[in-house]
């Protein structure tokens, strides 16, 4: 008898096992499924390296970066820079599919139409003055007005030139009715003094130490442009701006008057793929580091969530609306990023752990009723055949098979009531079969 009840306790806990692998490995199963979805539909973790594309190492560029650079480092994003001839290098090396550089600082106006595809802005930053020195004993007011002259429009593939280029084209000034120069910097204003420029184009801030000392130079004139509406009207990117008078030197008057320029706005452009928490933090750091006033704009004009080129990237704008995330407000940012992550990880699963949590035990439900409905038909069929007739050894041997197999079942607690009406029903059926047993033939 005790081996016998050995025997049945194990059949019992083989039976619990099966059960039980058999409701755990279907949900493993589906919740590795959801693992795998929410992996590939979330975006993956933000790349470790940020590598920004700026400028020249002595330009208002690579001095921005710098700062970025700056900023990034204190949030735990480590940024590299890469120095660069200008801006159509800078879309150039963005462009690249086989490239490292996923962000950089671009004057405004240099893209084209099939350019743009695959980046995202994240704003315009600052302005870059366009500045039209020249020599002369006439004022000149208009770009039109430089025709016949030597004028330095800076070196093919520089932003400068390409501004150049266009304004003086407009305006009906070419290689055939000029002489254009391809320097820029020192080399323009050296070329002012020696006499070998007429005029020079200049693309800088106007803290620029070389801004700064041809203002001050009494022997170089400064364009006031009476067309500087007209060209912004004409090209969207260009803003005009207005140097007050007395900004660079009040006890010397400097300038004399309000002078009217136009100046493209620069962009940080950023590849599509950047992942959104990156670009969020870049966001940041722009707002840190242009949100201030200087000679031309007003503390809080910049960074600008309007862009007349490339396309705004939606997590950018976020940024300057309401701010860094929660998390990031209290949490280092590649801890934040990964909570975060977590937390739209548990959408998808709660889609799947939901519905198994009430599937389960409906689940469980119908196989313990379809057990005990199978072996209650046998049972019934057993009894309606039995009639008032001696039993045959058949009819035996089927209520053995159905009693043992009734008492190996495994059925959860929440069902031992009509589990054990079953075994009733089977030991009314054995004490009637054995009645009739009795009875002699």
């Amino acid at each position: 008898m005790a081996m016998e009840s050995n025997k049945r306790d194990g059949d019992v806990g083989l039976l619990s096992m099966n059960r039980l692998l058999l409701i755990v490995l279907p949900l493993m199963l589906l919740l590795g499924t959801g693992l795998w979805y929410a992996s590939t539909v979330i975006q993956p973790p933000p790349q470790r390296v940020v590598v920004i594309s700026t400028g020249g190492e002595a330009g208002a560029y690579h001095a921005f970066g710098k700062r970025y650079q700056a900023f990034l480092a204190a949030h735990g994003v480590k940024a590299e820079l890469m120095t660069s001839a200008g801006s159509l290098q800078n879309l150039q090396r963005l462009k690249d599919p086989t490239g490292t550089v996923s962000v950089a600082l671009m004057q405004g106006g240099i893209a084209r139409r099939e350019d743009i595809q695959g980046l995202v802005s994240i704003g315009r930053m600052f302005y870059e003055p366009l500045w039209i020195f020249y020599k002369s004993q006439n004022t000149l007011e208009r770009i039109g007005e430089l025709k016949g002259m030597k004028v330095a429009v800076g070196p093919e593939g520089s932003g400068t030139r390409a501004l150049a280029m266009t304004l003086l084209t407009a305006a009906g000034i070419t290689a055939a009715n000029a002489t254009l120069l391809p320097v820029t910097g020192q080399d323009a204003i050296n070329a002012l003094h020696g006499g070998g420029a007429d005029a020079i184009m200049l693309a800088m801030a106007p803290e620029a130490p070389q801004v700064q000392a041809l203002l001050r130079d009494p022997s170089a004139k400064l364009m006031n442009l009476s067309q500087a509406a007209a060209l912004t009207r004409i090209y969207p990117y260009l803003a005009k701006v207005t140097l007050p008078q007395g900004v660079i030197d009040l006890e010397r008057n400097i300038p004399a008057r309000d002078i009217d320029l136009i100046a493209p706005v620069a962009a940080l452009v950023a590849r599509e793929d950047l992942h959104p928490a990156l670009v969020a933090q870049l966001a940041e750091a722009a707002a840190s580091v242009h949100a201030g006033a200087n000679l031309l704009t007003l503390a809080g004009e910049f960074p600008r969530m309007v862009d007349p080129e490339f396309t705004m990237s939606p997590d950018a704008v976020r940024l300057y609306k309401n701010g860094p995330p929660f998390l990031q407000r209290y949490l280092p940012f590649w801890l934040a990023n990964f909570v975060e992550r977590m937390l739209v990880l548990l959408i998808p699963l709660a889609t799947i752990i939901v519905p198994l949590s009430k599937g389960i035990p409906a689940f469980i439900r119908w196989r313990v009723q379809r057990k005990l409905t199978y072996w209650y038909g046998r049972l019934d069929r057993l009894e309606s055949a039995l009639g008032s007739t001696r039993p045959t050894p058949e009819q035996v041997a089927e209520l053995t098979a159905i009693e043992r197999a009734v008492a190996l079942l495994d059925v959860p607690r929440a069902y031992s009531e009509p589990y054990y009406n079953l075994r009733g029903h089977v030991d009314m059926v054995r004490a009637r079969m054995g009645s009739r047993l009795a009875v002699p033939a």
